[in-house]
């Protein structure tokens, strides 16, 4: 069993860093992608994590996982009150492409490097010493690495951390159950991705509707 200290530190390094320390570094998008990256990699290869990605196992429940929530995004822009609201809603990406920020920052800055720090080694490493508490202590420092980023956004903290907890463990159950990073790493993928296309899609649609009917 690792040390109280070892622990101590595996869950207060994600939490400066997500709150402090890349927030310090006034990074744009592009920076702050590459910045989670690299940090992702330090922290998984110091506390050895093993994200196991090639995993058919993994890679199979989580395109199922995922195809479930693109599925849903597909359903809301189907309906056309939930549309209109959807396109509505104020960009809330960084100063990038929705396409970019879709395809580059989601996968890499965040998905990517949250599945490595938190699915792939930091609750696997509190799971070996304190079992399911452990798990559920990942999962909120999970959460409480959000709280800077809600902040910023002007949302509300308490929410966000619950929400953002609750994902951890959807997460770590998946991550559980299948041996692998990937089947998360799938599932994180759809839902911000989704979150990030869904506006757009609905902004081009209901321009392509009105500009028809003129």
């Amino acid at each position: 069993m690792l040390s109280a200290g070892i622990h101590a530190a595996a869950v207060a390094l994600p939490l400066v860093w997500s709150n402090r320390v890349l927030p310090a570094l006034d990074l744009d998008v592009r920076g702050r992608t590459a910045a989670n990256t690299a940090f992702a990699l330090a922290y998984t290869f110091a506390f050895q994590g093993n994200p196991r990605w090639i995993s058919a196992h993994g890679l199979r429940a989580g395109a199922v996982a995922g195809g479930v929530v693109v599925a849903g995004y597909g359903a809301a822009l189907a309906i056309p009150p939930i549309r209109r609201q959807l396109a509505g809603s104020a960009h809330r990406g960084p100063a990038v492409s929705t396409l970019e920020w879709a395809a580059l920052h989601i996968p890499g800055g965040t998905v990517f490097s949250e599945e490595l720090v938190y699915r792939a080694t930091l609750t696997p490493l509190l799971e070996e010493s304190y079992g399911r508490l452990g798990r559920w202590l990942g999962a909120l420092t999970f959460g409480l690495s959000h709280v800077r980023a809600a902040r910023s956004a002007d949302d509300p903290i308490l929410g966000t951390v619950a929400v953002t907890t609750t994902a951890g463990l959807v997460f770590d159950r998946l991550r559980l159950r299948t041996g692998s990073a990937s089947a998360p790493a799938l599932l994180h993928l759809a839902i911000n991705a989704g979150g990030a296309l869904a506006p757009f899609a609905a902004r081009r649609g209901e321009g392509f509707l009105v500009g028809g009917r003129r």
